[in-house]
């Protein structure tokens, strides 16, 4: 009997395994027969697929590129401020550049950080618009005193009202927004009647400027290079360059904008000169070390407006201020605070514009397919520095640093004085016509290109979805709105960031003496609060008396989200 069974045992599998062959013969039959019917699967070369590099740093550098191409695919100008957001919940630590300090030889970094060469503004000759020009000074000359003398009448009454005198900044400060006010309003005025542009500018009073970009060619930090040295797999590359994150913050007195851009005076040529590129300056060291300091925020960018498809969206002029150097010591010399206000000068213009192209769908990792353009004043009411400035790339972070042809120009004038001073009669002696003329051509410079919407728009290509407001969905519209505001707003998280004690440090982490406490923070689960993600929280519930659906649908217990 057992030999029997052990027959029939061996008699199944062998006609198991004959059905299996029959099937396979069948299989590999229909796909012949489908091979040869389908000519297309032939080519007359042999196809190999790509080689990919498999090592950690390339890797690395694919993983990049791939979020790269994400933001770009981005289906509005909110939703990619969001998605550059998304790694960080609770922000990046960012290098603080702002408009209230210009360190000692500040001029190289800024020049590296923003990829800029910087020009002398080159000398007038003679044409028919400076005929019209000198015209038009004649006609803005009285109208300028009265401007000046006025504003220092309301500055001297400003004062009476004050219960305790302000500091020389300050007073620099109070008195220089009067002037800027009203010598813009008199400008204005006399300039309307022959340059049409005027009458549609979109006038800011003390706008927030804000822009955020990554920077290369950076030394990398002690901690960096150690925790890269405890790796076998990352010791090579230890001392290798790494990107710093920057955020500029700034409060001009005055910003001028309108619906058409400026004309370019560099031609895309000139920018793509390799030459030029690498004879910029290269500042390896931490931005610390000349004493820029650190925070942390999320990534903001804000041109002083919100994005809106109606609004001038190209920045005509901008007014800074120098009163920040009265604190600079005199032993710096005069050099050096020349260098400041081209520093000052370079990263606001450059600030301003990376904003502005933010709002058209570029980025700081997503490059710029046109020229953007704008005009900067620095000045403390008597001394004024005028400069132009243009932004052909922004790609200035990791290898770009070192490959990229492209540069941004920047050319300004020494600081040229409007007046002398104001007498004890109230008027003005020493007027400057030459520094009036300066200013007066940079309202005469009329913005002229016009670009359709798919051209200015490039990384934004649905014609009827390009900003968040235009969703037809309410509530993927607001949470859209609510979270880009909520970020831009920079108001801290309701809990603060999970913090290492100095005694856990000690006897947790250094020296592990406490083995029987039982584990309860978050760094003995190898939990690291600075890689938690923008999306990492707890929804909102949603009651069951309003709840979509009915109180009994447990699906819609929260909230939805919209994250991109």
């Amino acid at each position: 009997m057992l030999t029997l069974r052990r027959g029939e045992q061996l008699r199944a599998r062998l006609q198991a395994l004959c059905r299996r062959c029959l099937s396979a013969k069948t299989q590999a039959a229909t796909t012949t027969n489908n091979i040869t019917d389908d000519a297309s699967e032939y080519t007359a070369e042999a196809e190999y697929p790509e080689i990919r590099d498999l090592s950690f740093k390339a890797r690395k550098q694919q993983s990049a590129a791939d979020w790269h191409n994400e933001i770009k695919s981005v289906a509005t100008v909110e939703e990619k401020m969001i998605k550059l957001n998304m790694p960080r919940y609770y922000g990046f630590k960012v290098v603080d550049l702002n408009d209230n300090q210009v360190p000692y030889n500040a001029l190289p970094l800024t020049q590296h950080y923003t990829r800029t060469v910087l020009e002398e503004q080159p000398t007038e000759t003679a044409s028919e618009e400076n005929v019209k020009l000198d015209a038009i000074v004649k006609a803005a000359r009285e109208d300028v005193i009265e401007a000046l003398e006025y504003a220092h009448d309301i500055y001297k009454h400003q004062l009476t009202q004050l219960a305790t005198p302000p500091d020389a900044v300050q007073r620099e400060r109070q008195l220089t927004q009067i002037i800027v006010e009203q010598v813009n309003r008199a400008v204005l005025q006399t300039l309307s009647a022959d340059y049409a542009h005027l009458q549609q500018v979109e006038i800011d009073y003390n706008p927030r400027h804000e822009a955020f970009w990554a920077v290369g060619g950076v030394d990398p930090p002690k901690n960096v290079v150690k925790s890269k040295q405890g790796h076998e797999w990352q010791k090579a590359d230890a001392h290798e360059s790494v990107d710093r994150l920057v955020q500029y913050t700034g409060e001009p007195y005055l910003a001028l904008r309108h619906r058409l851009q400026l004309p370019t005076w560099r031609t895309v040529e000139e920018s793509q000169n390799l030459t030029l590129a690498q004879q910029l300056p290269r500042y390896k060291f931490d931005a610390r070390t000349l004493g820029y300091t650190t925070k942390h925020q999320h990534a903001i960018n804000v041109p002083g407006y919100w994005p809106s498809a109606n609004a001038p969206n190209f920045g005509l002029l901008s007014f800074q201020s120098r009163a920040h150097l009265q604190l600079r010591p005199k032993s710096y010399g005069v050099e050096d605070a020349k260098e400041a206000l081209h520093a000052l000068a370079i990263q606001s213009s450059y600030a301003w514009l990376l904003a502005q192209a933010n709002y058209n769908g570029f980025n700081t990792y997503n490059e710029l397919t046109y020229p953007l353009n704008t005009q900067t004043v620095i000045t403390n009411g008597r001394e004024w520095s005028f400069y132009s400035y243009q932004l052909n790339t922004l790609l200035v972070h990791g290898p770009h640093i070192d490959t990229n042809p492209v540069v941004n120009f920047c050319r300004g004038t020494p600081a040229l004085p409007l007046y002398g001073d104001i007498n004890e009669a109230g008027k003005c002696i020493d007027f400057n016509e030459a520094t009036l003329r300066q200013l007066l051509k940079l309202y005469s410079n009329v913005p002229s290109i016009q670009r359709t919407a798919d051209e200015l728009l490039p990384y934004v290509r649905d014609g009827s979805l390009r900003r968040a407001a235009d969703y037809e969905n309410e509530e993927q519209r607001v949470f859209l709105e609510q979270t880009f505001k909520h970020l831009a707003s920079k108001r801290p998280r309701h809990l603060e960031i999970p913090e290492i004690y100095m005694w856990e440090k000690l006897y947790k982490i250094d020296h592990p003496t406490r083995s029987m406490e039982p584990r309860r923070r978050f760094f003995e689960y190898g939990i690291n609060p600075w890689r938690r993600t923008l999306d990492q929280h707890d929804k909102e519930y949603v009651p069951r008396a309003v709840r979509p659906g009915g109180k009994k649908n447990r699906e819609g217990r929260y909230k939805k989200t919209y994250y991109p």
